[in-house]
C-alpha cells in the first residue's frame, strides 16, 4: 500500500504527463467498449424486433431485403404481392394467422403501416409479447390510424387528433392526402422496437387515399320532418367526418400487399412450408424464417463489426504505447529519485515495482474514466441512436466480456511497464549515489 501511496505522489508531480497518458487510455477503452456494447445492442434489438412469426412472404426478392423493409422499414419492397396470392396461402391448411401489409406512405417521416385487426391480435415481439394500447383503441373505421409510441410523444399527438398522411416514404412529400385525413384511435405502448416509430392504419383506409375504392356516398337525403333544428349541424357534421368511411371487412380491401406475415399451427412444418412458397408457379414468391435470415444478416455485418474491434484494439494499442514512452521519457529525469530512494534504503527491487506501479495506477485510472465516458457518451447518444436507426440502448452495468476486456487491458498496461521498470532498476543498480548531472 504503501508503494502505491509513493507512486501516487510520484504521478502528482508529473500530472500534465500522467493527465495525457489516462486520458489515450480512457478514450481507447471507451472506444473497445463502446463498439461491442453497440454492437451487441444492436443484434438484441434486431433479435426482439419479431417473434412468434413463423414466415415472412413477399415478392420475389433477396431474404435480407424482404426482412429488412417489412420488419425493420428500412428499404423497399422490388414489387408487390397480389391479393390473390395472400388469399390463397391465408386459407392453407397449415396457416393458423396471417398479417397483410402495405407500405409506402408516411407521416412526418415516420412509415406508415396499412394492415388489419390481425396485426394487433398477432404480432409479438420480444419474448412473445403482445402489441398493447397506451390510448385509445385500434382503428374500427377507413379514417382512423394507430400511432406508435414515439410518434405520438414525438408529435405531440393523442387519441381524436387528425393527421395528414403523405404519399412517399421520404421525410419531405410533396403529395399529402390532404382530401382524406386520418383521426388517432389510439397510441401504441411503447416496445423498444421499430413499431414505436411506425403509424398503423387500415388497408381499406390505404386503398381509398389512392383511388382503389369510391367512398360510400350518403343514401338520400333525410326527409324534412326528420330535420328538426337541433339535429340538423349535428347530422351533416357526422356526415361530414364519415363521408370517406369503407367498410374494414371489405373481401378484398387493396389490390396488393408489400409483404404477409405467416404464423403455422406447427412451428417444425415452416421449412416445408417456406419451400413451398418458394416453388409455387402461379407467382413468384419469398418466403423467409425471421430467426435464420437474421442470422445471415449479421454473417454479412460480421466483417464490418471486426474491422471496427481491430481499429479499437489498435487505439488501445496507441495509447498504452503512449503510456510506455512517457515512462520511459521519464526515465533520465528521474535518476536523482532512484538514487534517492536508494540512499533511504529502498532495493533494486522495489524500484522496478515503484514504476509497474505506477503504470497500474495510470492503467486503473485510464479504465475508470473510459467506462464513465462511455456510459456518459451512452446516456447522452441514446435518444438519437434510437431515434436515427431505430435501436433502443439499455444502459446497464458491465458484462462479463467487458469485464474480461478491462482485464486485459489492465494485465497488457501492467506487462508492457515492465520494460521502463528494468531500465530503472538496472540504472538503480548502476548509479547509485554518483549520479553525474
Amino acid at each position: 500500500m504503501k508503494l502505491f501511496k509513493l507512486a501516487w505522489a510520484s504521478l502528482l508531480s508529473r500530472k500534465a504527463n500522467a493527465l495525457l497518458t489516462v486520458v489515450a487510455i480512457a478514450i481507447s477503452v471507451m472506444l473497445l467498449l463502446g463498439v461491442d456494447r453497440v454492437s451487441q445492442q444492436t443484434r438484441a434489438g434486431f433479435a426482439n424486433t419479431i417473434s412468434g412469426t413463423d414466415l415472412i412472404v413477399g415478392a420475389r426478392s433477396g431474404p435480407v431485403n424482404l426482412l429488412l423493409f417489412s420488419v425493420f422499414h428500412i428499404g423497399y419492397p422490388s414489387s408487390n404481392v397480389s391479393w390473390d396470392a395472400y388469399a390463397h396461402w391465408r386459407e392453407h391448411e397449415q396457416v393458423a394467422w396471417s398479417i397483410p401489409i402495405a407500405l409506402g406512405d408516411s407521416f412526418r417521416g415516420h412509415p406508415v403501416i396499412a394492415t388489419d385487426h390481425n396485426f394487433f391480435d398477432h404480432f409479438q415481439y420480444g419474448q412473445r409479447q403482445s402489441v398493447q394500447f397506451a390510448e385509445g383503441h385500434p382503428f374500427e373505421h377507413s379514417a382512423e390510424a394507430v400511432l406508435g409510441a414515439r410518434v405520438a410523444k414525438e408529435q405531440g399527438l393523442r387519441p381524436s387528433d387528425e393527421v395528414v398522411i403523405s404519399h412517399g416514404t421520404g421525410s419531405v412529400s410533396f403529395h399529402q392526402h390532404d382530401e382524406d385525413p386520418v383521426q388517432i384511435s389510439g397510441v401504441l405502448a411503447p416496445t423498444g422496437t421499430p413499431l414505436d416509430n411506425a403509424v398503423f392504419i387500415p388497408l381499406v383506409g390505404l386503398a381509398t387515399m389512392h383511388g382503389e375504392h369510391q367512398a360510400e356516398e350518403p343514401q338520400s337525403p333525410p326527409s324534412f320532418s326528420q330535420q328538426s333544428v337541433p339535429q340538423e349541424d349535428e347530422e351533416h357534421e357526422h356526415e361530414h367526418e364519415h363521408e370517406h368511411e369503407v367498410a374494414l371487412d371489405s373481401e378484398q380491401p387493396i389490390d396488393s400487399l408489400s409483404a404477409f406475415f405467416v404464423g403455422l399451427h406447427s412451428q417444425p412444418r415452416a421449412i416445408f412450408m417456406q419451400r413451398m412458397i418458394n416453388t409455387w408457379g402461379q407467382e413468384p414468391l419469398t418466403a423467409l424464417m425471421p430467426g435464420a435470415t437474421l442470422q445471415e444478416l449479421w454473417r454479412t455485418l460480421n466483417m464490418f463489426e471486426r474491422v471496427l474491434a481491430i481499429v479499437s484494439g489498435f487505439v488501445l494499442l496507441t495509447g498504452l504505447i503512449g503510456m510506455l514512452a512517457t515512462l520511459l521519457a521519464s526515465l533520465q529525469e528521474r535518476r536523482r529519485e532512484m538514487a534517492v530512494l536508494r540512499s533511504l534504503g529502498a532495493g533494486p527491487g522495489t524500484i522496478f515495482s515503484l514504476l509497474v506501479s505506477e503504470a497500474f495506477v495510470l492503467t486503473v485510472t485510464g479504465i475508470g474514466v473510459g467506462v464513465a465516458l462511455l456510459y456518459a457518451a451512452l446516456y447522452a447518444l441514446a435518444p438519437w441512436i434510437e431515434y436515427s436507426f431505430g435501436v433502443v440502448i439499455h444502459i446497464s452495468w458491465p458484462s462479463v466480456v467487458e469485464w474480461q476486456r478491462m482485464a486485459i487491458v489492465l494485465v497488457a498496461g501492467t506487462v508492457i511497464s515492465c520494460l521502463p521498470a528494468w531500465r530503472a532498476y538496472r540504472n538503480s543498480l548502476a548509479d547509485g549515489l554518483t549520479i553525474k548531472l
